[in-house]
C-alpha cells in the first residue's frame, strides 16, 4: 500500500493500479485469516500471511489477499523477509467489477500457474462463493465452487474444514 491509498501490482510487465479493498473485503479476509489461525494453533503445519508482496521475477509483483505457505517452504520461498517464490495456498478476494474479477480469474490465476501455486482460491462476496483451483499438469484448474453451508477443504492445508458461511459472516 502507498500513501495514496493504492495498491501497484506488477502482472505480466504491467503496473496495475487498484483502489484499497472495501470493509466488506477486509471482514471476509478477517474471518478466514482467523479461521486459518484457529487451525494452525492446533496444528503447526505453517503460517498464514494477509498482504503479502510476492515477487516472482522482474515482470510479476502481486499482493494477494491471503496466503499459506508451510513451515517445510517457508525458508525456500522468503528471502530478506519477503516472499520471492510460489506459496502453497494463495487466496483473492473479488473486488466488484468486471476488471478485478477478469484480473483474478485469468490474469492472476495464469501467473500463480506459471510459479507452482499449488493451490488458489477466489473467494466472491457477490455470488457467497469460493472457487477452489489445484495445479494439474501446470495449470491451476477449477476443482470446485462451494457456497452457503458447503464443507470447504484444503489440500495444502490438511485437516483443515469450515462451512462457507463461516468465511462470508458480518
Amino acid at each position: 500500500m502507498s500513501e495514496d491509498d493504492n495498491r501497484y501490482e506488477l502482472l505480466e510487465g504491467e503496473l496495475v493500479v487498484s483502489r484499497a479493498p472495501r470493509l466488506t473485503h477486509q471482514e471476509i479476509s478477517g474471518n478466514v485469516f482467523v479461521l486459518f489461525r484457529r487451525h494452525l494453533e492446533d496444528n503447526s503445519l505453517g503460517k498464514i500471511f494477509a498482504t503479502p508482496g510476492i515477487t516472482f521475477d522482474e515482470f510479476n509483483s502481486v499482493i494477494p489477499d491471503l496466503v499459506f505457505v508451510s513451515y517445510a517452504r517457508l525458508d525456500a520461498i522468503v528471502v530478506d523477509d519477503r516472499f520471492i517464490g510460489a506459496p502453497e495456498l494463495v487466496i483473492e478476494i473479488v473486488s466488484p467489477g468486471e476488471g478485478n474479477a477478469r484480473r483474478d480469474r485469468v490474469t492472476k490465476r495464469q501467473i500463480y500457474s506459471r510459479h507452482g501455486v499449488v493451490e488458489y482460491w477466489i473467494i466472491d462476496p457477490e455470488q457467497q462463493s469460493v472457487e477452489v483451483y489445484r495445479l494439474d499438469e501446470g495449470i491451476l484448474e477449477l476443482q470446485t465452487t462451494v457456497t452457503a453451508h458447503d464443507e470447504l477443504r484444503s489440500s495444502a492445508l490438511p485437516d483443515f474444514a469450515c462451512r462457507a458461511s463461516e468465511i462470508f459472516k458480518r
